[in-house]
């Protein structure tokens, strides 16, 4: 690991009351040696668990319990905490804390400190994998995602609780890894307009059909809120999707892929990126009706025509632009992305192939390849979507950064 990103970094680590709250000490223990500055923040339930002795002696810091206790100097705890800090970690977060923080709950320290900080803040859940399961926590992680904050996926496997499942605290070795990772990604975007295609759209066939696909805009999503996380301004311009809308980002919504168009075409002279994660129709019904049509005949048949290719139409207008594709394919993967990279003149596809478990729509991971106009393919494991959005864009800052220096 990199000591250059985290010395010197306050860092608060907000400890709630699970059983995980023993692997915290781990984790403190790691941040200290790479040489941040660690203020640990316990809930009243967490000291049941872990003794605020042991968090004091890993991080050098007296931890912080209680928003009522007269401070040693006179200075708000949780505003002191809150503004020194370069990034805030809470590890593990409880099903409790996870629905306080998306309602905005503030009744202890570590809430109270998650509310008032402007830097980034990073949310390692643990818990029975029920109760993850549940719609309420599914939906506050949604919430909070939304909402900017950065929480990461449980691991499978047994439960101190006795289930097998989903519910682990991250390995603490990748939870310490994250926060390095957010605080060097902070703000390598700074300055650029990025623009993201998002979602499906709908390409009606009468006053109630239409033609679509399974896209439900999470690539796209998960791209315009890392961009926004690491200092760019970003605008979404997203098909029909149900997911609360990114924070700090313009969003702009559409029906049909001409649609879609048009707004790109509208705000691209102003975009110094522009990403086209959208799963646009490729057909269009050419006559589609105004009212119902009526389930009278024994068959129908429907008059299509090619919807524009709007990535190929940006590209004719590059400049000095970053133009990134995806591709979604189920043969010929690395052969057909290479073939649009080339058509599109595109810096950079990413490829996936949406026949492998845990790829493609409806899903919260991705497995895809990078391809490159030189040749070069990088294959990514498996990983959740928002961990590809944000290697998506260290390729963006490479690219914007070589550019600036040329």
């Amino acid at each position: 690991m990199s000591q250059s990103v985290l010395r010197d970094k306050c860092i608060v680590v907000g400890v709630t009351g699970g059983i995980a709250a023993y692997k915290a000490a781990d984790i403190v223990s790691r941040l200290r040696q790479a040489g941040a500055q660690v203020h640990v923040v316990m809930t009243e339930a967490a000291t049941r668990f872990v003794a605020p002795l042991t968090f004091s002696t890993l991080s050098g810091n007296p931890v912080a319990l209680d928003m009522f206790t007269a401070p040693a100097q006179w200075e708000i705890e949780h505003v002191a905490l809150a503004d020194c800090a370069h990034a805030m970690l809470i590890a593990p977060a409880t099903a409790n804390t996870l629905a306080k923080l998306a309602g905005g709950i503030a009744d202890n320290l570590v809430t109270c400190i998650a509310l008032a900080t402007r830097a980034p803040v990073i949310i390692a859940p643990a818990m029975n994998v029920h109760m993850l399961e549940h719609l309420a926590t599914q939906a506050n992680i949604g919430r909070l995602r939304a909402l900017g904050y950065q929480v990461l996926e449980c691991e499978d496997g047994r439960l101190a609780c006795g289930y097998e499942g989903k519910g682990r605290l991250p390995d603490p070795a990748a939870i310490v890894a994250e926060v390095e990772r957010v605080l060097s990604a902070a703000h390598d975007l700074e300055g650029l307009s990025v623009l993201v295609t998002s979602g499906p759209t709908r390409e009606p066939i009468d006053a109630v059909r239409f033609i679509s696909n399974p896209s439900t805009g999470k690539m796209g999503y998960a791209l315009a809120e890392a961009a926004a996380r690491r200092g760019a301004r970003v605008t979404v311009v997203t098909g029909p999707t149900a997911l609360p809308d990114p924070s700090r980002v313009e969003v702009v919504r559409v029906q049909t892929t001409q649609e879609m168009l048009a707004a790109v075409e509208e705000r691209v002279e102003g975009a110094d990126v522009v990403i086209g994660a959208a799963a646009p129709s490729d057909y269009t019904p050419r006559n589609p009706t105004a009212e119902k049509m009526s389930k009278s005949a024994a068959r129908m048949s429907l008059d299509l025509r090619r919807t524009p290719d709007i990535l190929a139409g940006i590209s004719r207008r590059k400049g000095n632009r970053i133009l990134i594709g995806f591709t979604a394919e189920t043969t010929d993967l690395l052969a057909r992305a290479r073939q649009k990279l080339r058509r599109k003149r595109l810096d950079m596809i990413v490829a996936n192939d949406v026949t492998v478990e845990g790829a493609g729509f409806a899903v919260d991971t991705n497995v895809a390849a990078l391809v490159f106009p030189d040749g070069r393919v990088e294959q990514l494991p498996l990983m959740t979507k928002r961990e590809l959005a944000h290697r998506v864009l260290d390729v963006v800052a490479q690219l914007a950064a070589a550019r600036r220096a040329a």
